[in-house]
């Protein structure tokens, strides 16, 4: 049996550009529940998403929307958005690794 991730707690996942030097990620959850787990920053903070990353924990910003379960973090492009090495000019594909984190036991 696989573990469960923070996918299984999401109405979606998702990320996107937040011009063309960030990316934001957002994890809109099913309900309170689910958000006090993701919320949780013993679960989830810089340290975190720095692994899932490979980012400097000091540039994630976090959002937490108690009111909507949403959370949402920033953090800057590693490469400019539509730069010769951008991969994903629409940082459509970021969310993935966040999305497959597995919830704590």
């Amino acid at each position: 049996m696989s573990e469960a991730t923070v996918a299984d707690l999401a109405l979606e996942v998702r990320s996107k550009n937040a011009g063309p030097f960030w990316v934001t990620l957002e994890v809109f959850l099913r309900d309170a529940a689910g958000y006090a787990i993701v919320a949780d920053p013993e679960f989830l903070n810089p340290r975190v998403v720095a692994g899932l990353y490979a980012i400097d924990p000091d540039t994630v910003r976090f959002f937490r929307i108690p009111e909507l379960n949403v959370v949402k973090i920033s953090f800057p492009r590693p490469v400019a958005q539509g730069g010769l090495r951008d991969r994903d000019i629409h940082a459509g594909q970021h969310h993935v690794p966040l999305a497959l984190l597995a919830l704590p036991a």
